[in-house]
């Protein structure tokens, strides 16, 4: 792509009665005062800048349709339609403004200390000019802004499928127009290798290259590399001469470039080119380096020395996870690795691998980044954590005075699927829709405030499994990019989900013209409920990623038309209902109908005891959770589904002996990430709380072999039995069982 944002100035926009105000700037910035009055101006409007910022007025020009021939360097005259660029110096306070902008009838002026906030600014501008009806015209308007984090991130994995720079270049092209200033970029993995290093041209040769296009028919078959002149082989890599060109591109627009390479796991192309890094030789396969063989860390340190010449980012990442540490318990090297350093076990062996890659990483002027677990065994002395198994592990690294990247999987795995996934393409699982990625803070409301200051930034990650194409990396990326940046950039308390989903609405005509395939607003309506346990009522929200869209219900179970009820606002229903919504569009329904069951039962609020306990991992909202009148969507972490890790038996204290019909429960079925339907459940019931009449048991009839997201209510009869306690049973298939709600009648 040759020009940054040229020719997006002839864009169909939100709204055709008036200018769009500088308010419609995504990340939202820090105030925003409109003015009375427009600027106008033209491909004849000069630009004069600070020296320093030539290369920044050349990317407005372009944005603006500006010859460049009108950028002109020095003192700024008091010329009318000009547009200036200035330098300040800077007052070094926190949250001093990185930017400022003022926009009057006669010209604009923008100052800022640096390189990065004069982008910025010119972001902001740019996006004010694209967004107008008409070429030449941006309202009046005064802009102060900073960033709330300096680290605001987006992962890209290029091992599991390879993209080419022209992505790469479209890709930082948007994460600047809105203010992303980091791209992570996933080089390495079992699947592929994908940069070039002199001193090892076989990682080329061989271990970027695979028989299978398909990643999920690559993982099912042996997991055999090609040859790269082998004529069906897929894959690829980038030149030294192609990263030094998506650098510089990156650098022009104010975006650090983040290279992984992948240690001591997620190595399998390596070994398997060369069997002398791995515990087994060749006698057997395995993706973990072995951290017994002093040839290993030579091999990094040499692999290290040529990125780190290449790439001028501050961080360099070596990933960390996920490592199969089993065949290091059987390595003759690794045990002695062990017992010459005395660590106790792998984790410490582990630790020990990373923390020596730590000390040559700083010999080079560069900082070590990793996944969580290299929390495990002990923290590199300067590591910074990237914390993706939720915030745990980076509220452990900011109370140890580490810095952390917030990148939780709940709420930047962009890899999820954002809408139901029975409308979907297959993705890996989860359920990540955009309000829940612009709902995230990054700061963890449990840290002490002395250590927030820890927290440097967010990152969203795109892990390419199934992701085979751009096309599906735009879908899976947009709009949710646009979310991510206002988690980074703007403060918690001015972020307001109905002003941004109303600011979105022109930016999606400026995704069309960077002919991004972004993933449409849902018709599909959201329903929201709290209960009141004790009043034994709730409260509904009905909501949509339209905007202001018209929604209409009914409580009786039946489809909703225009005779239905108009929501207008959250309301109240007294006692149990078959709520159904839908978005009507010229008086038709739109997408299928939202469907509730607000169940007010027996069990509703009552205590429950668990025989075996919840997992730790997915408590919901513990103890309460199961009768607390709520049921969970659409993933098992919205903190709605209760998960377990063995069998589910538990007792629900109904407080009097009460005449029984029904117990029913509903479970989920995801069999990527291991969560199956229970084999059976069995009900029994007492009087006394002692002696338990078993009674029927309701059998699994879903297949464990369907890779669909699947729901299931098990119900028993009880009809003509009476009891005050109910043992709920559920069999435990493997892995996870998560269920939302036990409903007693």
């Amino acid at each position: 792509m040759k020009k940054y944002l040229s020719l997006l100035l002839l864009i169909p926009v939100f709204t055709k009665s008036q200018l769009l105000s500088a308010k419609f700037i995504i990340p939202k910035p820090a105030s925003v005062i409109s003015d009375p009055g427009v600027f106008h101006f033209s491909s004849r409007t000069k630009i004069i800048a600070d020296k320093l910022f030539i290369e920044t007025a050349g990317l407005l020009s372009e944005s603006m349709g500006i010859s460049s021939k009108n950028i002109e360097s020095g003192t700024p005259s008091n010329t009318v339609g000009i547009i200036r660029i200035l330098r300040k110096q800077p007052l070094g306070k926190n949250n001093t403004p990185e930017y400022t902008i003022k926009i009057t009838i006669d010209s604009i002026h923008i100052e800022s200390a640096s390189v990065i906030g004069a982008i910025h600014a010119v972001q902001s501008i740019s996006q004010l000019a694209i967004l107008q009806t008409t070429f030449g015209s941006i309202p009046c308007s005064r802009i102060v802004d900073y960033p709330e984090f300096n680290y605001r991130g987006l992962m890209l994995d290029v091992s599991r499928n390879f993209f080419p720079i022209s992505y790469i270049k479209k890709l930082l092209g948007l994460m600047s127009l809105y203010k992303l200033n980091n791209l992570h970029l996933h080089l390495t993995d079992d699947a592929g290798w994908r940069l070039e290093i002199n001193k090892y041209p076989e990682l080329t040769n061989h271990a970027a290259w695979r028989p299978q296009r398909n990643w999920k028919e690559w993982w099912k078959a042996d997991r055999s590399y090609a040859s790269a002149a082998d004529p069906l082989a897929y894959g690829g890599f980038y030149t030294k001469a192609d990263i030094k060109e998506i650098i510089q591109y990156a650098n022009m627009r104010g975006i650090n470039l983040i290279p992984e390479l992948e240690f001591p796991g997620h190595s399998g192309e390596v070994v398997a080119t060369y069997p002398n890094l791995g515990c087994l030789g060749t006698n057997g396969k395995q993706s973990e380096y072995c951290l017994g063989n002093d040839s290993t860390f030579l091999f990094f340190e040499n692999l290290l020395s040529e990125v780190i010449d290449l790439f001028p980012s501050p961080y360099i990442h070596i990933g960390g996870d996920e490592a199969d540490q089993q065949n290091w318990k059987k390595c003759p090297k690794c045990r002695e690795r062990m017992r010459v350093n005395h660590l106790k076990d792998e984790k410490e062996l582990q630790s020990y691998a990373i923390k020596r890659l730590e000390k040559f990483i700083n010999s080079k002027g560069r900082k070590l980044i990793g996944w969580d677990e290299i929390l495990d065994g002990g923290l590199a002395e300067s590591a910074t954590v990237m914390s993706w198994r939720g915030e745990a592990g980076g509220i452990s690294a900011a109370k140890m005075n580490h810095d952390v990247i917030m990148t939780p999987g709940a709420y930047m795995y962009f890899d999820a699927y954002q809408q139901d996934p029975a409308t979907q393409p297959e993705a890996i699982g989860g359920y990540l829709p955009i309000e829940k990625v612009y709902q995230y803070n990054p700061v963890p409301a449990v840290l002490e405030k002395e250590k927030q200051k820890y927290i440097k930034g967010v990152q969203a990650n795109l892990w390419t499994e199934y992701i085979p194409t751009m096309e599906q990396a735009d879908y899976m990326l947009f709009p949710r990019m646009l979310a991510l940046s206002e988690v980074g950039w703007t403060n918690n308390a001015n972020k307001i989900w109905d002003d941004f989903t109303e600011r979105m609405q022109p930016h999606y005509a400026i995704l069309k013209k960077f002919s991004v395939n972004y993933c449409r607003p849902s018709y599909q309506v959201q329903v929201d409920t709290k209960t009141d346990t004790k009043e034994r009522t709730s409260l509904v929200t009905l909501h949509s990623e339209q905007w202001l869209p018209e929604i209409y219900y009914t409580l009786d179970g039946s489809t909703p038309s225009q005779n239905a009820i108009n929501y207008s606002g959250p309301f109240q229903i007294i006692g149990s209902a078959n709520l159904r919504a839908s978005i009507l569009r010229d008086g038709k329904a739109q997408g299928k109908p939202a469907s509730y069951d607000i169940e007010i039962h027996k069990a509703l609020g009552k205590k429950i005891t668990y025989l075996k306990k919840y997992s730790a991992s997915y408590p919901a909202a513990s103890a309460a959770t199961l009768t607390d009148g709520l049921k969970g969507g659409l993933t098992y972490s919205d903190g709605r589904w209760q998960g377990f890790e063995t069998d589910m038996d538990l007792i629900i204290d109904l407080e009097e002996n009460t005449p029984l019909q029904v117990v029913r429960s509903r479970f989920m079925q995801l069999i990527g990430p291991g969560v199956y339907m229970p084999d059976y459940i069995e009900v029994s019931v007492s009087e006394d709380g002692k002696q338990y009449s078993p009674v029927n048991k309701c059998t699994n009839d879903i297949s464990i072999k369907d890779p669909s997201l699947l729901f299931k209510i098990f119900e028993v009869d009880l009809t003509g039995l009476k009891g005050r306690y109910v043992r709920f049973f559920a069999k435990n298939h493997s892995g996870f069982l998560f269920t939302d709600e036990i409903v007693v009648d």
